[in-house]
């Protein structure tokens, strides 16, 4: 059993399959393709071999098994090498894709089928491709997928071992054409996908089909149902890890796409232990702000994400979907379930706790892409209703969900990369023209009048050398705000070339950045810090006023009293219509470092 992995998926599944061979009594070698040599391993020897490969960025091997692909391709094209080199080879692949990259669908095992087929191996089943995307798997997901191959392919060598070879090499229960092709596989995928294919692309034809509200296309409607975006085997799959989740970060999935967590700072705040960035960059109150999302699917699959488990992801919105009163009623439900379970925790202010119970504040920001979510603004809308102040964060794909939104208390971009280059190693977007979006989308952050800002993210070794680009883009979206954070390790970096410890900078070296980066832009200058976050706040001048004093808090009733207005007359207000003046500790260069004097400093032993 060989395998090519990049996040782990493949492995798992691999020794998964071996431990029901174990248990059936077949014997059998389990071996990540980096340590394999094959011509000590398979050329001389009647093997029958299992792949589990998945494709990386761009339809490239998983680092780990680049080597053996690149020996088979050579091996194939050296016209010295016997094309019967791999005649006793006896083999079956699944392979680990996602549909939504459709260029690249499963394209590297696809291509060792080929390669394999060429030097006169056989295939003992026919190659199997799992889909991550649940919407077109053919199971329902990946999980799914595997398990269905699983079960036939140990059937398949069960029969095999039993002595029912014809010809000692393929099974009688599927004959297979050995001399099948990469073309032939892509054509049936391609025939499959036209078959199945009910989707008009905004970008792609004239009168494609929007939702009309938010500018993200979406499904054309059909009499099937469509699918949950969180699906049963989701669940199932999350259970295990959610269930620790649940109990120390305080994390609910609500309905069929939401999600409420219980932010750590929030928790922090109860105790009188401190609050988060927001509270000395904006003036939040963070034990009672609640942290949400309408839509846990997102356009891209950053390197830098902190999901534990693999989210769904598209570049429309194809789910079943929630109203919007539903997901703000299960999320303020969930919030007030995970507050209560604070009662009587040592620490906890009583005060505090009972301030709990009324939210102010809502971060759109947890995880997936919420500007995606077709009633978005509905949901803003209701917030607001309540007295709820919104901070949404979008990835910059969805410009013209941008242009149709409604005020926000406070909109952010993330431009986690200032080239078209770095953004796609660090993003993985699914959108083929992820670049031109992003560039669209930070226009469409310049007309909205309201509160912006661009949160930049800094990995060390990723992104960190390109202020120039950065200045270009701050140029065309003409932000308010530029947050500049360090990448926080999440402490579970499966990826073979993931983030480690080495990729978080130091604050010190945040602030340097952000010190060439502002001596660089035109109305730009530091404004706030927040040490323990490892996060700096950049501002446009023009909430400084003429005797130095910073203005970058927010008041939170004036903008509510300016969002009704404008849903009752359409009169619209800008940034500086709703500002507070930044306390002295929130500034860059005091004695606190953006920690809130009025609060107990607490480090763990």
């Amino acid at each position: 059993i060989l395998f090519g992995s990049q996040t782990g998926t493949a492995a798992s599944y691999a020794h998964a399959i071996q431990e029901e061979l174990n248990g059936k009594g077949i014997k059998s070698k389990l071996e990540d393709l980096k340590n394999f040599d094959p011509e000590d391993n398979f050329l001389y020897w009647n093997v029958r071999i299992l792949f589990l490969i998945s494709t990386y960025t761009d339809g490239t091997p998983p680092p780990s098994c680049e080597w053996f692909c690149r020996w088979l391709q050579d091996a194939s094209n050296d016209f010295r090498v016997n094309k019967s080199l791999l005649s006793n080879m006896r083999f079956a692949i699944f392979g680990l894709g996602n549909s939504l990259y459709s260029d690249h669908y499963n394209t590297v095992s696809l291509f060792l089928m080929e390669l394999e087929i060429s030097l006169s191996a056989t295939r003992i089943f026919p190659f199997t491709a799992g889909d991550e995307n649940v919407v077109q798997s053919k199971h329902g997901s990946i999980k799914l997928d595997f398990n269905a191959w699983k079960s036939e392919i140990i059937s398949v060598l069960e029969y095999l071992l039993a002595g029912n070879q014809k010809n000692g090499v393929v099974t009688p229960v599927a004959e297979i054409d050995s001399v099948s092709s990469t073309t032939q596989c892509l054509e049936e995928e391609e025939e499959k996908g036209e078959e199945g294919e009910d989707v008009v692309d905004v970008e792609d034809v004239g009168d494609a089909i929007s939702n009309g509200t938010n500018g993200v296309s979406m499904r054309k409607r059909n009499s099937k149902k469509p699918p949950e975006m969180i699906t049963d085997e989701l669940r199932k799959s999350l259970s295990k890890q959610v269930y620790y989740i649940l109990l120390f970060s305080c994390y609910r999935l609500i309905g069929s796409h939401s999600g409420v967590k219980l932010c750590r700072w929030t928790k922090s705040m109860l105790r009188g232990r401190g609050g988060c960035y927001k509270h000395t960059f904006y003036g939040i109150e963070s034990h009672r702000c609640m942290e949400t999302t309408p839509s846990l699917a997102c356009a891209n699959k950053c390197v830098f994400c902190w999901r534990h488990h693999s989210n769904p992801v598209g570049t429309e919105w194809k789910w079943k979907m929630d109203p919007a009163v539903d997901v703000i009623k299960g999320a303020i439900e969930n919030h007030y379930d995970m507050i209560k379970q604070f009662k009587g925790v040592p620490g906890v202010k009583a005060d505090r706790f009972a301030e709990g119970f009324s939210i102010k504040h809502c971060a759109l920001s947890l995880v997936g892409e919420p500007i995606m979510y077709p009633e978005i603004n509905d949901f803003i809308q209701m917030l607001h209703e309540k007295g709820i102040s919104s901070f949404l964060v979008t990835n910059a794909q969805f410009p013209e969900a941008i242009t149709t939104l409604l005020p926000t208390t406070q909109l952010y971009v993330s431009v986690d990369a200032a080239t078209q280059d770095s953004l796609k190693k660090i993003d993985r977007p699914l959108f083929k023209d992820f670049w031109p979006r992003l560039i669209e989308s930070l226009k469409a952050l310049s007309l909205k009048g309201q509160r912006t800002v661009y949160r930049l993210t800094l990995v060390k070794a990723w992104n960190v050398d390109e202020l120039e680009a950065y200045a270009d883009l701050v140029a065309l979206g003409k932000p308010d705000f530029i947050e500049v954070k360090g990448v926080t390790f999440c402490g579970d970096s499966k990826s073979s070339d993931g983030l480690t410890l080495k990729n978080v900078p130091w604050h010190d070296e945040v602030l340097h950045f952000v010190s060439q980066l502002t001596d660089m832009l035109d109305g730009y200058e530091i404004a706030c810090e927040h040490e323990h976050s490892n996060c700096v706040l950049v501002a446009q001048t023009k909430f400084k006023s003429a005797n130095g004093e910073w203005r970058t808090w927010i008041d939170y009733a004036r903008f509510h009293e300016l969002f009704q207005r404008f849903r009752a007359t359409g009169e619209s207000f800008t940034a500086l219509d709703y500002t507070a003046t930044t306390p002295a500790w929130a500034v860059l260069g005091a004695d606190e470092r953006g920690f809130d004097p009025q609060e107990t400093r607490w480090r763990r032993k």
